[in-house]
């Protein structure tokens, strides 16, 4: 793994004479858990440099030609041999577009120490969406660079997973430093009026008249302007070493950074209040981020800077108070930050990304689009789809329940004759509102892979994982269109789940394709037939139109003929079938009270068998204690044995051992029960939504799934 640091052209990496951003790159990657991942590349001309490993991209001075170019140039060429897996841009989202169009297999993140609003490459509102959607990750130095940025974008990309804030960062100074505090008062930063330099140099002349024993320490310097002071008790320094600012803070006891400008971030009063120095800022961007206990100027003018700092040298317990409380709360060190970053970096490395691990995979957040059937008054109430959110909501996750079919439905229209335009978009806001850490469709035709992989983009920690009921082998119903139903967005999908085997499939890829037996529920399945008479041998029951409710004229399947064969071959046998025989289906409540006068019920599904399809109705036989008749072309024997289901070779054989089973209490009791035991107890909904959200998330779970082969 190997992470690439690109720093602005021109950005000196170098202690002698260091810019805010070498200081945060260099203190960050030494406490960094990738350190020895880490590479930093700049074009610094001093000698001396910061010991971390290092890159120097060195330019000849080529006329009518950009330096920046050429030096971005030269960074990718390198990168092409080094190939990175994240590569960190700092400062320059203008560089994103060049890096991006050449390498665009890596991952960018992109830092910002400035406004983004005045840097080339994020002005416009375009040029910020191009970063949002070419960069993994954005990161500023304060919530006002954040708020800044994100002016007059759409509300979807406020709360975007991409978006970060990390501060700045400073080595926290001892307690014992408050011992040695001197009468100094110090400024630190360009000398102009950005700075409030004009208005300190005023006000700081009225304060060391009056207070004769304290001295000011002014750092910095400034070409543009000048700016006049002159007090035999004021030192003008110039610029110095950040080792020398910094100690001088640490005897420093008031600290002004009264920025008339909005300061991102400002590294001044951060590493004063780290120091332990009583602090006086400016409300000016995000300077009122960098402390946790200081004076604040509302409004700037020479007697208000004045008055601030004279109270603090009157009133010693609170300029000692101050002055406590920024070193005891300070927390924004090295370290912290460093973690922050790290943080991220394992988010995109790590096969199980620190996002989720620190959830611990107990409390998610799981938006499962499926069909609900809202608009069928409780008619398919008992469907897969509930039974696998009853799932995910008893292992204690939050779940939202996304019917997308009902949404389809009630928002049609002139304007969006299938509802599927209304239907992404309502997808769209309800992530950003919802914020999911997995997504889970369920037979969701209408959400586009287009949509998905925008969804991608916009929130890039989220996983997402497909189910699919209906049958899937050849000489089946809707073959091709299953097929493509699940094909359709198998690319966009982290994990797709089938109730036939993939073994048997030869086109879906195997490596994130994965079977999953119909669950049952303890809340549906309620019923014990094993412990009661019944007056029926055998329950069968179809549809072949689930929505429709009622059969379909002229409608007929092999179902149809196979049983109907069968109540011939079986005459001493009750049989109750519906969905057939101009009989019409049952559904809901009356399909229980129907199966509960049931013995056996016979899993048959359409077309030729395939190894491990069934349709749901299986849940239904086995969960509520009939005895199950199915197949032995299905492979079922993988998972129960002749003590607990029944297997067919042929309708002659199913046929005498429904007469057997029929005339047997006993035996027929005992499979019953032995089935439903079994079935309910690996086959249940909490396991099957386990093994969806951990392969989903490509955790290979301690927990051993029975039908995971």
């Amino acid at each position: 793994m190997k992470i690439s640091i690109l720093l602005p052209y021109k950005e000196n990496f170098s202690p002698d004479y260091p810019g805010a951003v070498s200081l945060f790159v260099f203190e960050t990657s030494k406490k960094s858990v990738y350190k020895k991942n880490i590479t930093v590349y700049g074009s610094t001309k001093l000698k001396t440099r910061f010991p971390i490993k290092y890159t120097n991209i060195s330019l000849l001075n080529l006329p009518l030609t950009s330096q920046t170019r050429n030096y971005v140039n030269k960074f990718i060429k390198i990168e092409k041999k080094t190939q990175s897996s994240i590569i960190e841009i700092h400062n320059r989202p203008s560089y994103v577009k060049i890096i991006s169009s050449q390498l665009n297999y890596r991952v960018i993140a992109l830092y910002f120490h400035n406004d983004p609003l005045s840097m080339d490459g994020s002005k416009s509102i375009n040029e910020r969406k191009f970063l949002l959607k070419n960069c993994y990750k954005i990161i500023f130095n304060s919530n006002w660079s954040k708020k800044r940025f994100l002016e007059g974008l759409e509300n979807k990309f406020v709360n975007s997973n991409k978006l970060a804030v990390f501060y700045q960062s400073a080595e926290k100074g001892s307690i014992r430093l408050l011992r040695n505090k001197k009468k100094w008062i110090t400024f630190v930063g360009k000398l102009n009026r950005a700075k409030g330099y004009d208005i300190f140099s005023k006000a700081i002349i009225k304060i060391l008249n009056k207070n004769p024993k304290w001295k000011a320490k002014i750092i910095g310097d400034e070409k543009r302007e000048k700016i006049k002071l002159s007090h035999k008790n004021a030192d003008i320094l110039g610029f110095k070493k950040h080792s020398d600012v910094i100690k001088i803070f640490k005897k420093t006891s008031i600290a002004v950074a009264c920025s008339r400008w909005e300061e991102p971030f400002g590294r001044t009063s951060l590493e004063a209040s780290a120091n332990g120095c009583a602090v006086i800022i400016t409300n000016r961007g995000g300077l009122p981020e960098t402390v946790t206990n200081a004076k604040i100027l509302k409004n700037l003018n020479v007697k208000n800077l004045e008055q601030s700092i004279n109270e603090l040298i009157k009133r010693e317990i609170l300029r000692k108070k101050l002055q406590k409380l920024s070193i005891r709360n300070f927390y924004l060190t090295h370290k912290f930050i460093s973690n922050l970053i790290d943080e991220y970096r394992s988010e995109k490395i790590s096969k199980i990304p620190s996002f989720f691990t620190k959830k611990k995979l107990n409390n998610l957040r799981i938006l499962h689009i499926t069909n609900f059937n809202e608009r069928l008054d409780g008619r398919l109430f008992f469907n897969t789809g509930r039974r696998i959110n009853n799932g995910f909501i008893r292992l204690g996750h939050s779940v939202l329940g996304f019917s997308d079919r009902d949404i389809q439905k009630y928002y049609k229209s002139l304007n969006d004759l299938k509802g599927a335009k209304t239907l992404n978009d309502k997808l769209k806001k309800t992530c950003y509102n919802y914020k999911p850490d997995i997504i889970i469709l369920g037979h969701a035709d209408l959400i586009s892979p287009e949509q998905i992989n925008e969804l991608r983009n916009d929130y890039p920690n989220v996983k997402i994982g497909q189910w699919f009921l209906d049958p899937l082998n050849k000489n089946g119903p809707d073959y091709e269109r299953n097929k493509n139903r699940i094909m359709d967005k198998i690319n966009s999908v982290d994990a797709t789940f089938l109730t036939t085997s993939p073994s048997a499939l030869k086109f879906v890829p195997k490596e994130k394709s994965f079977y999953i037996p119909n669950p049952s529920d303890k809340s549906f399945e309620t019923l014990n037939n094993f412990n009661k008479s019944c007056n029926v041998d055998v329950f069968f029951a179809l549809s072949h139109g689930v929505h429709r409710g009622v059969l379909k004229s002229g409608k007929t399947d092999d179902r149809v003929t196979f049983v109907n064969r069968l109540i011939d071959l079986t005459p001493n046998a009750k049989f109750d079938v519906y969905g057939i025989n101009n009989i019409q289906p049952i559904w809901a409540d009356h399909y229980f009270k129907t199966i509960e006068n049931a013995k056996m019920g016979l899993n048959l599904s359409r077309g030729d068998a395939i190894k491990y399809y069934s349709s749901d109705r299986i849940t239904q036989i086995m969960g509520n204690g009939l005895v199950c008749l199915i197949d032995e072309k299905t492979q079922y024997r993988d998972f129960f044995n002749d003590r607990e289901m029944v297997f067919y070779k042929n309708i002659s054989d199913l046929s005498e051992k429904i007469l057997k089973i029929s005339n047997d209490e006993k035996l027929r009791k005992s499979l019953g029960q032995n089935g439903k035991n079994k079935y309910m107890k690996y086959f249940n909904s909490t396991l099957v939504a386990e093994f969806i959200i951990s392969k989903t998330l490509g955790i290979n779970s301690k927990k051993k799934f029975y039908w995971d082969n």
